[in-house]
């Protein structure tokens, strides 16, 4: 089956009025004429003609076939597809204009990024939006998304990112540009009262834990450690609650809610929790190159990445290391 995806607002809006989408479902099974679907839906066949009509303006229904019946040219229709799938993504407006969107990973450089990021009126250039580094990926295949933000390592090479984006992009070269490198670990309760020092350990009785959300670069990393060590998951108390940022996740531990979570040093800081080091790691942003390049729009973020205020800034951040900010890798198609 054949499978559309609509993300025209047009589109969805005429697909999902109530009485359209009954004819575009039944046009979806089999083809029919204005008459058979009057009949089948009870309607005067100029109540079907409009909506038909406005069904076919909008793409999702097409003429299949014409004949000639007595004295008269009958017209069969069909739907344009097997089925369709609706993205839509609203994201906010200011002053006329749409701001960059980055969806992805959760990161303190990221949000320290779109602090910078504002026009001369004060709207902000930048909006971040965390979903998790491989939601982040697929939102910009789908073209929901302006900029990516991801920190996903690929177990077989030991490479962050570019594995994944070669994959997700096969027929569309990308521009891949390192916002930080950045450390993550085990955020505790002050004084580790369950005295935690391994991963394994938060597998121990008692012990409450608190995840990221599924689709997240630590998430991503946390499902293949406790794989590798043999420890199922089912058994840890707390590993299908989640946090859907590193901060939230901080507050729960502080707030002791729970015991422990995997989080970066950043805000175990911020939160005035403990932290029990685990892995360094590298965070990256992630563009397509036909619109880096035709969209003007990149080019005040590129200059700001790039900018001495900015990496002062990521280098001020507890457990990130700005050394390669704003590090550029092409893949080719």
């Amino acid at each position: 089956m054949d499978m559309a995806l609509l993300h025209d607002t047009e589109q969805i809006r005429c697909a999902t009025e109530p009485h359209r989408m009954e004819l575009l479902r039944r046009l979806m099974a089999r083809p029919a004429t204005i008459t058979q679907l009057g009949l089948a839906f009870d309607r005067h066949p100029a109540w079907i003609r409009h909506h038909v009509i406005a069904l076919m303006r909008a793409g999702l229904v097409e003429l299949a076939e014409e004949r000639k019946v007595r004295n008269y040219t009958e017209k069969i229709y069909r739907a344009s597809a097997g089925a369709y799938q609706i993205h839509l993504l609203l994201a906010p407006e200011f002053g006329g204009e749409n701001p960059l969107l980055i969806l992805g990973s959760d990161d303190f450089a990221v949000e320290a990024l779109a602090a910078l990021s504002c026009d001369k009126a004060g709207h902000p250039e930048v909006v971040t939006v965390p979903t998790g580094s491989l939601d982040g990926l697929i939102a910009l295949r789908q073209g929901l998304a302006d900029v990516a933000g991801c920190h996903l390592i690929d177990s077989d090479s030991g490479e962050y990112n570019t594995p994944y984006v070669r994959h997700m992009f096969p027929d569309r070269p990308t521009v891949i540009v390192t916002l930080a490198h950045r450390e993550q670990g085990m955020l505790v309760a002050h004084g580790n009262p369950k005295g935690i020092r391994h991963i394994e350990d938060v597998a121990d009785p008692g012990v409450r834990f608190v995840n990221r959300n599924k689709g997240s670069g630590t998430r991503v990393w946390l499902d293949r450690a406790f794989r590798d060590l043999g420890i199922d998951t089912a058994q840890i108390a707390g590993y299908s609650t989640e946090a859907l940022t590193h901060s939230a996740l901080a507050r729960l531990v502080a707030s002791g809610d729970a015991d422990v979570g995997i989080g970066v040093r950043a805000a175990a800081v911020a939160e005035d929790v403990d932290f029990i080091p685990l892995f360094h790691e590298r965070f990256d942003l992630v563009f397509d190159a036909a619109r880096l390049e035709a969209d003007a729009r990149f080019e005040p973020l590129r200059e700001r990445i790039d900018m001495r205020d900015f990496r002062r800034k990521v280098a001020s951040m507890a457990g990130y290391d700005a050394t390669e900010v704003g590090r550029e890798t092409r893949i080719a198609v």
